[in-house]
């Protein structure tokens, strides 16, 4: 972590953040997308257990490092919320082209 001393060097590590998050989130959704490729039944693309699982983990490693719950939990619960939408998206092209 870097010490700011200036509200422009707090933005500055801000947007240095956002770009490296923006990468892993692009990442994560690659894996959404194989997901969607291998599932062979649409009910299986929302697996409840598994977002359960996910949270908890998360949530654990957030208290960890210092992010409350508070904000992971509800952040993640629609990461994981948009995730199904496209992996749906994902699972609905796949079935149209075979």
């Amino acid at each position: 972590m870097v010490k700011c001393h200036t509200m422009q060097e707090v933005r500055a590590e801000i947007d240095r953040i956002d770009r490296a998050l923006v990468k892993l989130l692009a990442e994560r959704l690659t894996y959404i997308e194989q997901a969607g490729h291998i599932k062979g039944d649409r009910d299986a693309v929302r697996d409840d257990a598994r977002i359960e699982d996910v949270v908890e983990k998360v949530v654990r490693e957030a208290e960890a490092n210092g992010l409350p719950r508070a904000i992971a939990e509800p952040l993640w619960r629609l990461l994981i919320e948009k995730s199904i939408e496209h992996e749906f998206t994902v699972f609905d092209a796949k079935k149209k082209s075979a």
